[in-house]
């Protein structure tokens, strides 16, 4: 028999050892883009590697976490305490290469057999896991900041398969220093690993804890109850959709590296309490980094389910179990393995929410929003900093926010970052104090937001000007198709990239770019605005 407190207060406890373990990866990271934008994330996983509990995180790395975890799982079959697989093949379970994961196991009771082979005591199955997965700000490729215009998966970074950083708490420093090695900022990236290790030894510890409080037995029954108890409620919210086949497609700008626009096509067929998400008709792969793995398309889709549930939820794999996601070889969605997809999972993933809320608009035009944004704004700097006397080498990346959509009963937010995007801006202070480059500007774009009986949030003007030599790339999106409006709401102004030169000369710069800048350069980005909701 199920007791309904016990199950909050075990739902609550597997959370927050994956919300501690986000504040000590945060804490004792190196880099501003972890420490200050928290672009990481942190999840709990049964022995089974079903996930159990994640921290509010970032959206397009936790729903695409559960594949890292499988794929280390297939490929590990002997677990000591200890042990730290780390990865970052988009193919192989990642999202794209600057997301770096690790995952180890977590044992609650003392090592058993001997095994021969290892020459240590081998603890048995784990009985739980941890993972996390963090955006390293380089992990070298041809362009600072390892988001390049690449056409190739190679020309991104180093490629990490799951391979064992740590065996029995031991770092296999050979490993370590190849990989900081290939990357330009190597202090920066070993201080950001050693920060999710220490993570991970935390939420191991605080799973030892509730074990040893309640004891294992209760703790894997409740795991359970968890689970089916996310699914029941889910199922609940999907059978309150009026069944039905409900289409929608929409269009990134371009694929990256050709001018011409790339179709993203949805079909949501609801029945009972499953739903059908089939990605067929969608355009085929691109010469270009905007492809994106298949768990890109399957975390965006959950994230959705989810924005569905009125309900306080846990979010597990039971959340997920009543949808069933189709997404055809070869597309934009399921490229091939080797293409490019640096750009895949912090822009396509956008516009996946964008057509699947609008597939879903039809059915309950009430709880679905306009579109937001739609954009990431990634925005990588690079070259050598000589503040501090010698030359240091540096690598910068920023999203940035830009308007909410507008919803049935309000006005869309302003200045935010929206759907797969959960983390916050670089503060300035701590951008002008590590890099050589200052903010002329950082303004509300008045009037951006689409007009409607709910006006679409404004999006943001962000103006940098360079003290130093840099390579700066940008991919960005809704620079030429704008966010669009619901149900009879205008769409919101599409964003703008303008690079205003030392001479004086202003260019026009299109969403996606890279270049050399010189000191005095003052490059100008200003975010999409959010679609309106209602006819005026």
């Amino acid at each position: 028999m199920t007791d309904p407190v016990t199950l909050e207060i075990f739902r609550h406890l597997f959370e927050s050892a994956a919300e501690e373990m986000g504040v000590t990866l945060r804490r004792t990271a190196f880099s501003p883009n972890i420490k200050e934008r928290l672009d990481f994330s942190c999840a709990v996983f049964d022995g089974r590697g079903r996930l159990l509990a994640q921290a509010a995180h970032i959206p397009a790395h936790l729903g695409a976490m559960p594949a890292s975890v499988e794929t280390v799982l297939a490929r590990f079959k002997t677990w000591r305490d200890g042990d730290v697989v780390i990865l970052n093949d988009p193919y192989l379970g990642g999202n794209h290469l600057p997301d770096i994961t690790m995952v180890s196991p977590v044992f609650t009771s003392a090592p058993g057999t001997l095994s021969l082979s290892k020459g240590a005591l081998d603890a048995g199955p784990p009985d739980f896991f941890v993972a996390s997965r963090a955006h390293h700000a380089d992990v070298g490729g041809m362009s600072p900041g390892s988001m390049p215009l690449s056409v190739e998966l190679v020309q991104e970074g180093i490629i990490i398969p799951p391979i064992m950083l740590c065996e029995a708490g031991a770092i296999d420093e050979a490993l370590l220093e190849l990989i900081c090695r290939n990357v330009r900022t190597p202090d920066e990236r070993r201080g950001d690993l050693n920060a999710q290790m220490a993570a991970h030894r935390v939420g191991a510890r605080r799973l030892q804890e509730i074990v040893a409080r309640y004891g294992l037995t209760e703790a894997i029954a409740y795991a359970e109850f968890l689970l089916a108890y996310a699914e029941r409620i889910t199922r609940h919210a999907i059978a309150q959709i009026p069944a039905g086949v409900y289409t929608f497609e929409d269009y990134l700008d371009d694929g990256g590296m050709h001018p011409l626009p790339v179709k993203i096509s949805v079909t949501v067929t609801v029945s009972g309490d499953n739903m059908l998400v089939d990605f067929t008709g969608t355009d085929p792969e691109v010469y270009g980094s905007l492809n994106a793995v298949p768990q890109i398309a399957q975390s965006a889709t959950r994230y959705c389910v989810r924005g569905l549930i009125d309900e306080d939820v846990p979010v597990n794999a039971g959340t997920f179990a009543p949808v069933t996601i189709v997404i055809p070889e070869g597309t934009l969605l399921n490229p091939h393995d080797g293409r490019a997809v640096a750009g895949g999972n912090v822009e396509t993933s956008q516009r996946v929410v964008d057509v699947v809320l609008g597939a879903l608009s039809q059915a309950v035009p009430a709880q679905v929003p306009a579109a937001s944004q739609g954009t990431m704004n990634n925005l990588t700097i690079g070259g050598e900093d000589s503040r501090r006397g010698a030359l240091r080498g540096f690598a910068y990346y920023e999203t940035m926010g830009g308007g909410m959509g507008a919803a049935a009963s309000s006005d869309g937010l302003s200045g935010v970052h929206v759907h797969m995007s959960n983390t916050l801006n670089t503060p300035i202070e701590a951008l002008e104090m590590g890099f050589p480059f200052r903010l002329l500007t950082y303004a509300i774009r008045r009037g951006s937001g689409g007009a409607g009986r709910h006006r679409g949030g404004d999006g943001l003007i962000r103006e940098f000007e360079f003290h130093a030599p840099v390579s700066v790339t940008m991919l960005s999106e809704r620079r030429r198709f704008p966010p669009y409006g619901a149900q009879g709401g205008q769409p919101g102004l599409c964003g703008r990239n303008t690079l205003k030169r030392a001479s004086g000369e202003v260019v026009e710069l299109g969403g996606k770019f890279s270049l050399r800048l010189n000191p005095g350069d003052i490059l100008r980005i200003e975010t999409p605005g959010g679609g309106g909701y209602g006819q005026l």
